[in-house]
């Protein structure tokens, strides 16, 4: 292959001389080079641009998924879809233990964090603002709808008031740390902030009554476990769709989706 391609160029030298033109300098180096490409071996410049390219190209795509994934968070975290914004429990009245929880329909979400809960179902274990405990109440025949009023008219379990509990604790465990903190907020002419232990997202469409239940016959205990083994409140069983369907199915109870779900 050598010999050829120096006979191609003494050729070429040769028929540049008859013209008059100056000789054609041949460099061995270039001769080596022409002879590598002919015997298929890469050209190094075309092969560092080649991988040039290619790195170039997944950067390209390493940020058009993260572009993407930023704007599938912010979508997210806007809340497409239909949203439910809860306000905290409030009082319909100072002599009222029935709290009513307000639900805004908005398709946002209050931050990220919410969006992302909503998202994969996730409902994490709420902290009170005071250690209420239910084992005690119970112990001394304080009965659930004494606090909880209205669960045997509709849909929610109110909430006492402030004023409610300050009936018992202007003397009773007056020095206890947690009727201390009662007080405080009594003083303030504030209710208590008491945090959801149950809830469905508003994604699940779920109208929950608890009247129905109660003149049925359900306890309490069956959806909200043995609250006299508990001190504050926890989410002690995941009502989700099969733990309903179950206990209707159970019951002999209607299982159409227009029962709960609107």
């Amino acid at each position: 292959m050598l010999l050829h391609t120096s006979a191609r160029l003494a050729a070429r030298r040769q028929e540049k001389s008859r013209k008059g033109a100056a000789p054609l300098s041949i460099e061995p180096e270039m001769i080596g080079k022409q002879t590598d490409r002919a015997d298929g071996a890469p050209d190094v410049g075309n092969t560092h641009g080649g991988h040039g390219f290619r790195r170039y190209s997944r950067i390209v795509c390493v940020l058009i998924i993260a572009s993407a994934s930023v704007l599938g968070i912010y979508s997210l975290a806007k809340g497409y879809g239909a949203a439910m914004q809860y306000t905290a429990f409030a009082q319909t009245s100072a002599n009222s233990a029935a709290a009513k929880s307000v639900a805004v329909f908005t398709p946002a979400r209050a931050s990220f964090l919410d969006a992302f809960k909503e998202y994969v179902g996730w409902q994490s274990t709420p902290v009170q603002p005071i250690a209420f405990n239910h084992k005690i109440h119970l112990q001394n025949n304080v009965e659930c709808t004494s606090c909880h009023e209205g669960v045997t008219q509709g849909p929610d379990a109110g909430i006492p008031s402030v004023s409610f509990c300050m009936a018992c604790h202007q003397a009773i465990a007056v020095d206890n740390p947690e009727i201390k903190k009662l007080t405080a907020y009594a003083d303030k002419g504030q209710d208590v902030p008491w945090q959801r232990v149950y809830w469905f997202y508003p994604e699940k469409h779920v109208r929950f009554w608890h009247s129905p239940h109660i003149s049925a016959g359900v306890r309490c205990d069956e959806c909200h476990g043995d609250l006299s083994q508990q001190t504050v409140a926890v989410r002690s069983k995941d009502l989700n769709m099969n733990f309903c369907l179950n206990c209707h199915r159970a019951k002999g109870v209607s299982v159409d989706c227009t029962t709960c779900h609107y």
